[in-house]
């Protein structure tokens, strides 16, 4: 005697994936507490010979452990992603951290800060960026946040200026793509006006002059508060972030409208402590040359001689004197190196000042 087939076997075939995902789950939390466990003796650690709570090398070391033991199906982005905010936890149980960054709320660096401190850090929103170099200069912040250099539109001066009249550390950084989106809760053909910052117009001015001729372009300074204006108002859109649709209920109409698909912001952390050696570093620097002709070209020189390869050469006005101009480099190594020591050293004899910002891990990946 037979028995009667299962009347829907792949029912009960989903079922037992079900089962197995839940036993998969078990042992996963399972293993996030014993990880939990660790991390609390770690901070334990830490405190006790006042090692810092969050050290880019050692993250970036884990980061690159797992993802190379990481073999699929999800993606690197996704694995990076998961253990960004499970160390964004264990933060919190070491000692909980503070992170200030530009807001408003659901700004491109609220966003940047969530994606690479996680949510489990307090996130501090401040007004200006030198209002971020000052958090972290006078401690009231254990870290900060700031955009410095934007692959389309080039160096934050903001960000620049700020250096000059503070006295922290780049400790990290960051590269962030930068999603530009069109925000809406009506139908595309009632919007007449859309809200956003002149800068993120400008990288989708193509893009929305074919699809919204008519509509009229309302600046805002930044794109959080034109998405806070568009979603009070019936007819009216924005170009921001989908993060920040999330944040003040805003649906997302379309995804990815930069007129260059690349728009990638760099990102830096400061902090008031030194990173370690990685072998994959950069060092940024700000200096102002004697006044002297074929200075500036003496100091590069120095750092060829040296064999150190510049990524990045900005000038601004110094604010000491018309006309003198104060340059920020950034140099591929670490201070620590000698080859940058000796260029460095070589670079101060055609300088009035010179300024170590910071030698820190390079990201070489984008968030």
């Amino acid at each position: 005697m037979t028995s009667d087939p299962p009347e829907n076997p792949e029912e009960l075939d989903l079922g037992a994936l079900r089962n197995q995902i839940d036993e998969i789950d078990d042992r996963l939390v399972k293993a996030l507490a014993d990880r939990a466990r660790v991390v609390v003796e770690v901070g334990r650690a830490k405190r006790g010979d006042g090692t810092p709570i969050y050290a880019p090398d050692r993250e970036k070391r884990v980061l690159e452990r797992v993802l190379e033991k990481h073999d699929g199906p999800l993606s690197n982005r996704t694995i990076e992603a998961i253990y960004r905010e499970l160390m964004s936890g264990s933060f919190s149980l070491e000692l909980p951290l503070r992170i200030g960054y530009l807001g408003p709320p659901g700004s491109f660096s609220h966003g940047a800060a969530v994606s690479y401190f996680g949510s489990s850090v307090e996130l501090v929103e401040l007004a200006l960026i030198e209002q971020v170099f000052e958090e972290v200069a006078t401690r009231r912040a254990q870290y900060g946040l700031v955009p410095y250099e934007n692959s389309i539109g080039g160096s934050v001066i903001d960000t620049l200026d700020a250096f000059r009249d503070s006295d922290v550390t780049v400790y990290a950084e960051a590269l962030v793509e930068v999603n530009q989106s069109l925000l809406a809760n009506c139908p595309p053909s009632e919007i007449v006006r859309i809200y956003s910052k002149p800068d993120a117009f400008n990288q989708c001015r193509r893009w929305l002059a074919q699809r919204f001729p008519n509509a009229e372009l309302v600046p805002r300074a930044s794109t959080s508060r034109a998405v806070i204006d568009a979603s009070k108002e019936q007819g009216s859109a924005a170009v921001g972030s989908p993060f920040a649709g999330e944040l003040y209920g805003m649906n997302v109409f379309c995804e990815r409208i930069s007129d260059n698909p690349n728009n990638i912001t760099r990102f830096l952390v400061l902090s008031r402590e030194a990173a370690r050696v990685t072998g994959e570093d950069k060092t940024s620097l700000m200096f102002t040359t004697t006044d002297k002709p074929g200075a500036l070209v003496d100091v590069l020189n120095e750092f060829r001689s040296a064999g150190v390869n510049l990524s990045h050469i900005e000038k601004r006005p110094s604010g000491r004197e018309n006309w003198e101009y104060t340059f920020f480099v950034d140099a591929i190594g670490h201070f620590d190196e000698p080859a940058m020591q000796k260029a460095i050293e070589g670079a101060r004899v055609h300088c009035v000042s010179l300024k170590i910002l910071g030698s820190y891990p390079r990201a070489s990946r984008i968030l």
